[in-house]
């Protein structure tokens, strides 16, 4: 019995896997048809989006049988608990990832400045990866490099403010960048929420360890419950 739940352990890990890198790849395509201005590449993401959401449903649904079949406790129960968790954070993600794509459609044609989609690409280069090392931390169970994971989103919010600014700045300037230069704040809030759905899932994998949600991008880092 106990090495029939392992394998169904081993297999979840895989199905997480393979749900982070297909949100990654969205995060890319989002962004680089955004900055590229490519529509058909932002609707590769749109159309692509069902494909993200059915495999974070299989996952869940796979996590809620192994609850209720093997009755799993402690580490466990944990283990299943973070991969259920964490595998709905990485559907969120995938959501923005769409919004961007939706964004890059909506702006096509308008007024662009190059200097905020720099700063964007290099905010979504950090985004990436930092979704890339939290899927490598959450395979080894490496609690110590998700502390540090989740460090990198002041980085991200500091990016997301830096657009919002200069978005206000080239707007009061130039009429003509209003409508673009307000797709740039939504694109960059989108990045900044992605850094937080990371930042949740680095919680999740100190949980397996702790066995505590802890708040790791606070001052205090206190425990939430």
């Amino acid at each position: 019995m106990r090495q029939e739940f392992s394998a169904e352990l081993d297999s979840l890990h895989v199905s997480f896997s393979e749900l982070g890198m297909m949100v990654n790849e969205a995060i890319y395509k989002s962004v680089k048809a955004f900055v590229t201005h490519d529509k058909a590449l932002a609707h590769q993401v749109i159309d692509s989006d069902h494909l993200i959401n059915e495999q974070q449903t299989r996952l869940e649904q796979h996590c809620f049988e192994l609850i209720a079949l093997q009755q799993p406790v402690t580490g466990d129960l944990r283990l299943v608990v973070t991969a259920m968790k964490a595998s709905s954070d990485l559907e969120r993600m995938g959501d923005h990832a769409v919004s961007i794509a939706k964004s890059t459609i909506r702006v096509k044609g308008t007024t662009r400045v190059g200097e905020i989609e720099d700063l964007l690409g290099q905010m979504a280069d950090a985004v990436k990866r930092m979704s890339e090392e939290v899927l490598d931390a959450y395979v080894h169970d490496d609690a110590k490099s998700a502390r540090r994971i989740a460090t990198e989103d002041h980085k991200i919010n500091d990016f997301s403010r830096k657009i919002y600014t200069e978005c206000i700045t080239n707007m009061k300037e130039d009429a003509d960048t209003v409508v673009g230069a307000m797709d740039y704040m939504l694109v960059a809030s989108y990045l900044e929420r992605i850094g937080d759905y990371v930042t949740n899932i680095c919680e999740w994998i100190v949980y397996l360890q702790t066995g505590k949600i802890t708040e790791l991008n606070s001052s205090t880092d206190e425990d939430k419950f």
